[in-house]
């Protein structure tokens, strides 16, 4: 299961049924989980912790340094889950004093050329396109899907659930639930189809829709739209977290684009 062909740090901590094939390169403080294929040409940093039946596609790098010139060799890390993919020209990169580890969560899959910078903490059941960049601190839901060649600056928070289409410039947050795309980036309805594949009622992503009815198609700013949702909402998880992603933004999240009419049509797909 691991070739003769790859490099392997004797230091470093390789689980049962792990598969390196030729020209890999495993450093020293490395722990690689059961079940894990690290094809050939990647290279697995110090410092890296990959979880249990990953897949390592040829010339990714993950544990490099940061590219931040702030950041002065301490020691942080990077950590993936379970189930992860991580496809050709991945770069990620180790965490830096901010947060001292950069995050990839369970069953995700990051396709050719993505790069996650320092610090950033993507959930579980995360899918990034070809050629999306991450600057530093970009922290991604569960379940979010970011299309080809998006960008996002730093310190963005994309919610759970949450769509960005391809070529996007993600520079203001991303609440959770929603679609998004157009440039400058702009609320264009929920996710409706993403939701219901996830197990959604009908009832649950109307409630959804009817808070963001609130929040884009009223004329309203942001404090006057969450007091009317408090007051008019019932109360729900999707009510608790959209609430609390919008209070708590640091940024600001992105705003509709009124390319359409004013009221949102429903988006509830007959199973």
């Amino acid at each position: 299961m691991i070739s003769p062909l790859a490099h392997i740090h004797p230091d470093a901590k390789i689980g049962k049924n792990v598969r390196v094939d030729p020209f890999a390169m495993i450093e020293g403080i490395v722990k690689i989980g059961d079940g894990t294929h690290i094809m050939s040409g990647a290279v697995i940093m110090d410092h890296t912790t990959i979880g249990r039946n990953c897949k390592v596609f040829p010339h990714a790098v993950i544990g490099a340094i940061p590219q931040d010139l702030k950041f002065d060799g301490e020691l942080t890390t990077v950590e993936i889950g379970d189930n992860t993919t991580v496809r050709e020209c991945v770069t990620i990169h180790r965490g830096t004093r901010e947060k001292w580890k950069t995050t990839i969560g369970s069953n995700c899959l990051l396709m050719a050329y993505c790069h996650i910078a320092h610090d950033c903490v993507i959930g579980n059941n995360v899918i990034i396109a070809n050629g999306v960049q991450l600057a530093g601190h970009v922290e991604i839901g569960d379940y979010a899907g970011i299309g080809g060649l998006a960008v996002a600056i730093q310190f963005s928070h994309i919610g759970t659930h949450a769509y960005i289409s391809g070529n996007s410039e993600i520079v203001k947050d991303v609440p959770p639930f929603i679609k998004v795309g157009r440039k400058p980036l702009s609320y264009e309805g929920i996710n409706a189809v993403g939701l219901q594949r996830r197990g959604y009622s009908s009832e649950r992503i109307t409630n959804i829709q009817e808070i963001y009815r609130i929040v884009y198609l009223k004329g309203l700013n942001v404090s006057q739209a969450t007091a009317r949702i408090e007051r008019e909402i019932p109360n729900s998880d999707e009510k608790a977290e959209i609430l609390s992603f919008i209070k708590t933004s640091k940024r600001g999240i992105v705003k509709h684009s009124f390319h359409e009419a004013c009221e949102e049509k429903p988006q509830i797909i007959s199973k």
